[in-house]
């Protein structure tokens, strides 16, 4: 397969964008566990560090969209889970399970069918009109609400509600980013856009964050599908992106995008207790809400106490010294 500087330059970005995003993730998730509320979160310094690690990952992210398409470098943003996982099992000094290797390779098996079906080998050349612009955003915005609205509190579905509002709020925000990227010229419409992107941007951040408080595992893994997934239908739909060798790389993107979600499904297995940062290990003896005593038997077997360990003892009785 030949392809040309700018898809590789998208494809070299997109990679160190992943690894950014994978880093700011896994400490996002450990301080989410440290911490009750967002106030608490919001003055320590690991979380600004997590900003900063999200900031750079998203410019370098808006930079790929300015040479690759939608279709080829959103779903790029897969590889953060497959970054994000040894990385946390690392800082955690934990072990990285067989399942999650399984994960991975599947992950980039599928990857690298959707690099063959996407990469045309030149840079985007059209982007949203205005009133697509305003169109997808407001879409985006009620179901984000909507999301938001049945996401309770720290629960497990809770935490996949967030992460799959962040997950459309990454996706607009990056299809947006390609629109100032591509040839912006200066205009009101540019400047609304600017803002929506930033908006969309910090809320993806901001959702993530909550929805990390229930774990790494399955919140990034739908994050990771819906944010891509959310950037192709728009990108497909709306600019007349497609695949390459027509009907054959529709099938063979079809077969990664099938290959890459059972990849993520294996990586978002969740975590034991013993495993959660923040978390330490409940003696089993307590995991069932009473202390294990020891068995009659045990104690039979044991014996009495030998007869080196009996000391006298002087005991006070009606004024007269008795020794026992």
């Amino acid at each position: 397969m030949v392809v040309s500087s700018p898809v590789v330059l998208a494809l070299a970005l997109s990679l160190v964008s992943a690894f950014c995003y994978a880093a700011a993730a896994v400490v996002q998730e450990r301080t989410a566990a440290g911490t009750a509320d967002l106030r608490g979160t919001l003055a320590r310094g690991s979380w600004w560090g997590a900003v900063g690690l999200n900031a750079s990952g998203a410019l370098l992210h808006v930079v790929a969209l300015r040479y690759g398409p939608l279709t080829l470098v959103q779903p790029l943003g897969a590889l953060t889970l497959v970054v994000a996982v040894p990385l946390g099992s690392l800082v955690a000094r934990r072990r990285t399970s067989g399942t999650q290797w399984r994960g991975m390779a599947l992950t980039l098996v599928g990857l690298t069918a959707l690099l063959v079906a996407t990469a045309a080998g030149r840079a985007p050349d059209d982007t949203l009109g205005t009133g697509e612009v305003l169109g997808v955003a407001l879409a985006a915005f009620v179901g984000i609400a909507v999301l938001v609205r049945s996401a309770s509190g720290r629960s497990a579905l809770g935490g996949l509600a967030f992460a799959a509002a962040s997950g459309i709020a990454s996706g607009v925000g990056s299809t947006l980013a390609q629109k100032l990227a591509v040839g912006p010229t200066l205009s009101w419409s540019v400047a609304v856009v600017a803002v929506l992107t930033v908006a969309f941007a910090s809320g993806g951040l901001l959702l993530s964050q909550k929805a990390y408080r229930s774990g790494l595992g399955g919140p990034l893994a739908l994050l990771t599908l819906v944010n891509p997934v959310t950037a192709s239908v728009i990108g497909i739909g709306l600019l007349g992106e497609g695949f390459r060798y027509g009907t054959t790389g529709t099938l063979i993107a079809l077969a990664g995008a099938v290959a890459a979600a059972r990849g993520v499904i294996l990586l978002s297995r969740p975590q034991s207790h013993q495993d959660r940062p923040g978390r330490r290990a409940v003696p089993e003896a307590l995991a069932h809400g009473r202390p294990r005593l020891p068995r009659p038997v045990r104690l039979l077997r044991a014996g009495l106490p030998s007869a080196a360990r009996v000391r006298p003892v002087t005991v006070e009785l009606t004024g007269t010294s008795r020794t026992v």
